[in-house]
């Protein structure tokens, strides 16, 4: 039975640079990579060398220790350099593309006439596992594990976050394809969670034999924790599965044409870009020429993601395999004068999640904010800032104390299988003590998959 969730806590942070409802096309980037990194916990086993020609399809690495788990090459062209760090770790695969573009062969499907193990074999083979992950831990889903439920969110809350909508608009037989495979992974239900703020697109609200609900409020709103949270919660020894919207239409046009298409539609925004858009591009693009004349100034960041939960790279960087935006906001390196833009200033310009500034009042207004975190790591002390912008029936000081000390028992009494770092996301924004609240909780759930899973 759909339900209907209404939310009390939570934060929106308005920031200038929404992207305009305008797609570009961009030429093919030079280079797309595919970072281990993003797939936390994965260690890969190679199988391509440099200089190895690859097609758009083709494994290029497997997980070490779950090796039916593959990961494919978003496009063709030639592998130009395997990165590696500290102890000959694997940071990056960088592929050159080819112009002209070729996919490996075709494979007939029919997933109306497929079993369970069919689609899960077919998604495995063709590199699209990785874009199911699970709850709890927060990494790719181990497809020995049979979940209750999977979830899609049909949309994103987050800081100038793309507009699902828009983005999949007229692409309805690419999402009810992928939604129908997700429906063959799972004897349990599949939830597709709607904004309740505006009317869906008929892309969301047309999809058959899914559970549809509508959840209200701030941001966390649209992640997929909270919606879990409010609809099914995850206990232990549960399963729960989650894809994001644009990876359900990749999945679906993969068992509509057979072969796999990485092509993502991803929104550049930010109040340091001259013109905030819409661009296709692929998964794991280089984001030189997708930027290049649009930068307002040079001391800038360039986020992959949205600024709570994205990752910092450089202005020739690439786009990381989960993310559907670029976010690029002034560097906060620079002093601020005391009494006018420091603690002291009025604050006319400052956004704050109380009252202490007089921005209060305007609720509309937009911001524009550096990456300046106004102090350093200090005491965890308790303010009751978490608890105002965490929506969950959990207790997020405690949990983050219990994530820091190493204290399993807590951890599991406090809802550790139920979180995922990005729900902390706000938390961490708030916390005066400017602890990092994302990699503690990361650092517990890590703990918790060693030790009792």
């Amino acid at each position: 039975m759909s339900k209907t969730v209404r939310l009390r806590k939570g934060l929106d942070i308005r920031l200038v640079g929404v992207a305009n409802k305008v797609k570009t096309e961009v030429a093919l980037p030079k280079t797309v990579s595919v970072k281990p990194s993003d797939f936390h916990g994965m260690t890969p086993k190679m199988l391509v060398k440099e200089g190895q020609e690859v097609k758009a399809g083709t494994i290029i690495f497997q997980d070490k220790y779950n090796e039916p788990i593959k990961y494919a090459s978003p496009v063709s062209g030639k592998v130009e350099a395997i990165i590696r760090g500290e102890k000959r770790r694997i940071l990056e695969v960088v592929i050159a593309t080819s112009q002209d573009q070729q996919s490996e062969a075709p494979v007939s499907l029919s997933v109306d006439s497929m079993s369970n193990e069919e689609v899960k074999a077919a998604m495995l083979a063709s590199g699209l596992w990785p874009f199911v992950k699970q709850r709890p831990l927060d990494v790719v889903a181990d497809p020995v594990n049979e979940p209750k439920a999977i979830f899609v969110s049909a949309f994103d809350s987050s800081p100038l976050a793309p507009d699902f909508d828009y983005v999949l608009h007229g692409k309805n037989a690419e999402f009810n394809a992928g939604m129908n495979a997700l429906k063959k992974l799972t004897s349990g239900k599949v939830h597709l969670t709607l904004n309740g703020k505006s009317p869906a697109d008929s892309t969301f609200t047309e999809v058959k034999g899914v559970e549809i609900n509508t959840i209200f409020g701030k941001h966390p709103v649209g992640n997929v924790g909270t919606q879990i949270h409010h609809i099914d919660p995850v206990n232990k020894g549960e399963f729960v599965w989650t894809v994001n919207a644009q990876d359900v239409a990749i999945i679906g046009r993969y068992f509509l044409k057979g072969q796999y298409d990485a092509k993502r539609t991803i929104a550049v925004t930010g109040s340091e870009v001259k013109q905030p858009q819409y661009i296709d591009t692929v998964i794991g693009a280089n984001v030189s020429d997708i930027i290049e004349g649009q930068l307002t100034s040079d001391n800038v960041r360039v986020i992959s993601g949205n600024v709570l939960t994205g990752d910092k790279i450089a202005q020739d960087g690439h786009l990381g395999f989960y993310h559907n935006q670029i976010t690029i906001i002034p560097e906060g390196n620079q002093l601020k004068f005391v009494l006018t833009k420091g603690w002291l200033g009025l604050g006319f310009d400052k956004f704050s999640n109380s009252r202490l500034f007089p921005t209060f009042l305007s609720g509309k207004k937009k911001f524009r904010l550096d990456t300046n975190t106004n102090g350093e790591e200090r005491a965890f002390v308790v303010t009751g800032d978490l608890e105002k912008v965490f929506p969950f029936d959990i207790l997020p000081m405690q949990l983050t104390k219990a994530a820091i000390t190493d204290d399993i028992d807590a951890m599991e009494n406090l809802g550790i299988y139920e979180v995922a770092p990005e729900d902390f996301a706000l938390c961490e924004y708030v916390c005066a003590s400017k602890i990092d609240i994302q990699d503690k909780i990361r650092k517990g759930l890590d703990l918790i998959g060693e030790e009792c899973m």
